[in-house]
C-alpha cells in the first residue's frame, strides 16, 4: 500500500488498486477526523469523493501502480529469511 493525500483537504491514507474497479484504502483516526466529507457523516458513509479522484489522479500520474497480484502482496516478492 501506497500513502495518497487528498487534493481537497489534504488527508493522507494507505491506498492500493488492484484493478479499475478495486482499491483497498486503509483509514485511520486521524484520516477521518481530517477528511471534510467523512468528519460530518462518520465513518458510515465509507466514501470521500475528493479521496477517490486523488486516488485516480495517483493513478493516472504514475504516483500508485495498478498492482495486478502476480506476487505475495504481503511480502511485495521480497524472499523472507
Amino acid at each position: 500500500m501506497e500513502q495518497v493525500s487528498c487534493r481537497s483537504c489534504g488527508t493522507c491514507v494507505l491506498a492500493e488498486k488492484f484493478s479499475p474497479q478495486h482499491t483497498s484504502v486503509q483509514w485511520n483516526n486521524a484520516a477521518v477526523a481530517a477528511c471534510t466529507e467523512l468528519s460530518g457523516s462518520g465513518v458510515n458513509s465509507h466514501t470521500c469523493q475528493a479521496l477517490r479522484a486523488s486516488i485516480d489522479h495517483a493513478v493516472e500520474s504514475g504516483a500508485l501502480t495498478v498492482n495486478t497480484r502476480d506476487f505475495d502482496v504481503h511480502t511485495r516478492g521480497r524472499t523472507l529469511a
